[in-house]
């Protein structure tokens, strides 16, 4: 005779890679100070997604800024 109630095992579910990143986290990202990133994004150089007040960076814009800014030194 079971009295106890059986405890069902729950799996977390997976949560997908944060896409968009505030000001301070991208620029942790870019490894940067806070007042670059505002300052590339007031030059235009790095575009924004608007939430209310919020001011949030697409990680694939910054991998794309990354990549576009790569420069190679010719030893």
């Amino acid at each position: 005779m079971k009295n106890a109630i059986e405890m069902k095992t729950v799996t977390p579910i997976d949560t997908p890679a944060k896409r968009l990143l505030s000001v301070v986290e991208a620029a942790n990202y870019l490894s940067v100070s806070v007042w670059s990133i505002r300052e590339y994004i007031w030059a235009g150089k790095l575009p924004v997604v608007r939430f209310g007040r919020r001011t949030l960076l697409d990680k694939q814009d910054l991998d794309t800024w990354i990549n576009f800014n790569k420069v190679r030194i010719d030893a």
